[in-house]
């Protein structure tokens, strides 16, 4: 190709919604642009802060207009159409103004993790609509028949194509390319005050949970609970316990719970300015993760990238993201976290240990670069198939995870007490 390819990176819910999915979003459009790639960031609200960014209307899902239609269509006209939920209406009135945009700037890349964006705009293109071609990057644990239906789709971890191609769903066009991390920005380092901000002594022992604050999927009641046992178990444990995420609608019931049962010791922080994030994860000592599958948490990977030592369930993508840098335990047993938390917070050598190991694993193989590498190089290969240019295979990542022994020490970087 004699020019490098255009490339649009969208996500309705970037600018009123605090997920995983935006974070990618937003951390994509700025990577290809420090690259120099044509890139537009489309978001479903908020301002444009960045001169690549441009807002497109849509019925927002917790908008009052988009949960009226979900409720009055009935459910199997609404299913058919794609609006069988509050968050389908936000794509598909999101998609419309975003079609506008791919075929007035002619756009030859357009990279989602919205399901149903990526459905729509393909089907766009092959009708001459438009002449984008949509990546589904698959964060939103849509079912195999959905994921058939897709001509390009990137894996974000090994075991989920290897899932796929268990149920016989599997095709020649799809990769398998992890989400990334700024290992810059997300590092370790001072705290400068957090803690004393947020009311947390100095010298206490901080467990960090950074997930939705839900109960189902993210499974912050379980943190609290384990943690409730961890006080009372060990009273003189100076163990402080901070959950930041976004709100959802069990989130004002979980904070109240969880404050009636820790007392001073927990913190809840709503929304918490996505800026500000790498500062919080320097200011704990592990990190926890309570659920007990995931597609490929974002924070994950900036915990392992500051050098926390991370806790998650025993789930062969969450074991491939922490390799080394963690341990995963059965999150579904009683007390088995309390016990790890204790061994984690009352031994320093092995935290500052395994907490290297962490941003090492993490460096080698989820650094932007890495990544930002392999998913150009994929975007060349969706270009190129079926316009005669090339049959190569689309490009995938190593699937082996090393193990601790792996992770000289003398490779990794020393982090904060």
């Amino acid at each position: 190709m004699g020019r490098f390819p255009t490339v649009t990176v969208a996500s309705s819910g970037l600018g009123h919604v605090a997920r995983g999915i935006e974070a990618w979003a937003s951390d994509l459009a700025g990577a290809l642009a420090a690259r120099g790639v044509p890139v537009t960031l489309c978001k479903g609200g908020g301002q444009a802060d960045r001169p690549f960014e441009r807002v497109l209307p849509c019925w927002q899902r917790n908008a009052p207009k988009s949960r009226l239609l979900q409720r009055l269509l009935p459910r199997p006209f609404s299913w058919r159409l794609g609006l069988g939920s509050a968050y389908e209406v936000e794509q598909l009135t999101f998609t419309r103004h975003l079609l506008r945009h791919l075929r007035r700037d002619r756009v030859d890349i357009l990279h989602v993790q919205d399901p149903r964006i990526a459905l729509l705009v393909q089907r766009a293109e092959r009708i001459g609509l438009v002449r984008s071609r949509a990546i589904l990057a698959h964060g939103t644990e849509e079912q195999v028949e959905f994921q058939r239906r897709m001509q390009y789709l990137q894996h974000l971890a090994p075991w989920h194509r290897d899932e796929a191609r268990a149920a016989g769903v599997d095709r020649p066009t799809w990769t398998v390319i992890p989400n990334s991390i700024d290992t810059d920005l997300f590092a370790p380092g001072p705290a400068h005050g957090l803690r004393a901000e947020l009311g947390i002594p100095a010298d206490a022992l901080v467990v960090l949970s950074v997930a939705a604050i839900k109960r189902d999927h993210k499974r912050v009641d379980h943190v609290v609970s384990e943690f409730e046992r961890l006080l009372r178990d060990r009273p003189g444990l100076p163990a402080w316990l901070v959950i930041a995420g976004g709100w959802e609608a069990q989130t004002d019931d979980l904070v109240a719970e969880g404050r009636r049962r820790l007392g001073d010791r927990v913190r809840f922080l709503v929304r918490f300015p996505r800026p500000r994030m790498p500062e919080l994860y320097r200011a704990a000592d592990v990190f926890a993760l309570g659920s007990l599958k995931e597609m490929m948490p974002i924070a994950l990977l900036e915990a392992t990238a500051t050098g926390l030592p991370a806790l998650v369930n025993r789930h062969p993508v969450l074991e491939w993201m922490t390799g080394p840098g963690g341990e995963a335990i059965d999150m579904t047993a009683p007390g088995v976290m309390t016990a790890t938390l204790v061994r984690f917070l009352t031994d320093r050598p092995t935290r500052q240990r395994v907490g290297q190991w962490a941003r090492a694993h993490c460096l080698r193989r989820f650094s932007r670069d890495t990544v930002v590498d392999q998913i150009l190089d994929y975007y060349r290969f969706v270009l190129a198939d079926g316009r005669g240019d090339s049959r190569q295979a689309a490009p995938r990542v190593l699937s082996k995870v090393p193990t601790a022994s792996a992770v000289p020490s003398s490779h990794a970087e020393v982090i904060h007490d």
